[in-house]
């Protein structure tokens, strides 16, 4: 790690020895680490439709509020795109007990649904109106993807399937709220898709209004997030990392700005958006925004992926990406699917965030070789310094995950929350197969995700991007990682 020390040449020598001998105990550590956080699987697939690769499950996103904590996935991945439906599991008890379920109504697999898959898990809490939404992308049976919602009061009980957009060629959503209820625009919530598309409803998610865009944004991933003065702000992945705002409740978009540049690597394997940087985010309880995602511009030639961090506190002005010190710069661990949760009770300098990600020892890696695994770091003084990486699960083969039409997947994206103030990932953690059957399920910790007040923190104090940082293997622009047909059309002018 790069530190300030002090005093003369032999003190800073003594001191550099201790900070790696410090880091190699907390590294050994980590590799013990694992039988701390024993696994609790919290859903699993019970579907036998033929389209489905059974059981699988993939792509968590979650949200808190309170004592409950939802976790939304697909569920049963189909090889053509998204999944016999999705699924659910809610905590009501901080994380002690959970209820696994399905969304009604949503695809023809379940329960009056008439859509053939569904994709792209998206949750939130709207605190003004008492309601849960589950964004969702349903796929119809030739192959045309809409944007849904689903509500429900205690995130068990799921009504029917609302329409947010029916154009037939959506990809990537996501929905948040603003449940601050000082804001001028307390309980709007606001739907976003790839293009960059917004659609914004004021009414608990019955009605939603028609799509807008913002002037200049075109991209996909985005998690926008709502400032305490009800600024809403979108980060997503375009050209770089970029971002948009609307200071009038969705009424109109402004003008995109760069948080920064981005840089990736793919490496040798085909899993399935292994070098996509699509951004994690999260806001703390004074209004601090952070965004991660992943990056090899920290690296000699780009040759692995670190996770990296940008703030804002008004979504126009952004810090300089900073490398989080999971792993020292010399190892060979590439890290990926970052899911950031803040502790919106903290701010400021002691806010705490917590990233789980999925992860390769050894980037150089191939599909018959590769290790994937699962792991975990954590901040208490709102990012300065962070915990050497923690192993949660794995390892993995890539073989023992559902195929797709763009490789073998597990993710696009993952997520953590903390929930009375404790933090949790969920995250799919893949076995063998076994009696022609894939074992691929949600999984989350048995105990948050804490550490010991004395565990070892590093900073990446004084590292700095590598000039002219490029991968040999860099993501490719807009591709498609939902379905298989041609991505958004790019918007001519706001509408």
């Amino acid at each position: 790690m790069n530190r300030n020390f002090y005093g003369s040449k032999g003190v800073k020598k003594f001191a550099l020895f201790l900070a790696v001998l410090a880091f190699a105990v907390a590294s050994v550590s980590a590799a013990l680490a694992q039988a701390q956080y024993p696994l609790v699987q919290i859903s699993k697939d019970m579907f036998h439709n033929s389209a489905s690769q059974h059981k699988s499950e993939v792509e968590p996103d979650t949200y808190s509020w309170g004592s409950t904590m939802v976790a939304a996935f697909q569920v049963a991945r189909v090889y053509s795109g998204g999944g016999a439906d999705l699924g659910f599991s809610t905590t009501t008890d901080g994380g002690k007990t959970w209820t696994q379920g399905y969304l009604p109504g949503l695809t023809d697999n379940y329960k009056g649904g008439t859509f053939s898959a569904a994709s792209d898990a998206s949750i939130v809490y709207d605190a003004k109106h008492g309601y849960w939404l589950y964004s969702s992308l349903p796929i119809a049976g030739d192959g045309s993807v809409d944007v849904g919602v689903s509500r429900s009061k205690d995130g068990i009980h799921w009504g029917k399937l609302i329409m947010v957009d029916s154009s037939g060629g959506d990809d990537k959503n996501w929905i948040t709220c603003d449940n601050t209820s000082s804001s001028p625009y307390y309980g709007n919530c606001y739907t976003e898709w790839a293009g960059v598309y917004m659609s914004t409803s004021t009414d608990g998610g019955l009605t939603w209004g028609a799509p807008q865009t913002a002037n200049g944004g075109y991209g996909t991933g985005a998690e926008q997030l709502v400032l305490p003065n009800g600024t809403a702000v979108v980060p997503f992945l375009g050209s770089n990392m970029q971002a948009f705002t609307s200071t009038d409740g969705g009424k109109s978009w402004g003008n995109t700005v760069t948080i920064s540049q981005v840089n990736t690597f793919n490496g040798n394997s085909s899993l399935r958006s292994v070098g996509l940087p699509f951004p994690s985010t999260g806001i703390d309880g004074g209004g601090k925004l952070y965004v991660v995602w992943s990056d090899c511009s920290f690296r000699s030639g780009c040759s692995t992926n670190d996770i990296v961090m940008s703030t804002s506190t008004n979504g126009q002005k952004w810090t300089k990406a900073v490398r989080i010190p999971i792993d020292l710069l010399t190892s060979t661990v590439d890290h990926f699917f970052p899911g950031l949760a803040v502790d919106r009770s903290t701010s400021g300098k002691t806010a705490h965030l917590t990233v789980t990600y999925y992860y390769y020892p050894d980037a150089s890696c191939g599909d018959s070789t590769c290790d994937l695994d699962v792991g975990f770091t954590t901040s208490q003084d709102g990012g300065k310094t962070w915990t050497a990486g923690k192993k949660l699960a794995g390892p993995m083969k890539i073989s023992w995950l559902p195929n797709t039409f763009s490789g073998p997947m597990v993710a696009d994206y993952i997520s953590s929350s903390y929930v009375d103030g404790k933090p949790f990932g969920v995250f799919m953690v893949a076995k063998a197969p076994s009696g022609g059957l894939l074992q691929e399920a949600a999984y989350t910790t048995k105990d948050p995700l804490l550490v010991a007040a004395g565990e070892p923190r590093f900073s990446s104090k004084g590292e700095k991007r590598l000039r002219n940082a490029k991968s040999g293997h860099p993501w490719v622009n807009f591709r498609d990682v939902d379905r298989e047909a041609v991505p958004p059309t790019k918007p001519d002018s706001k509408k």
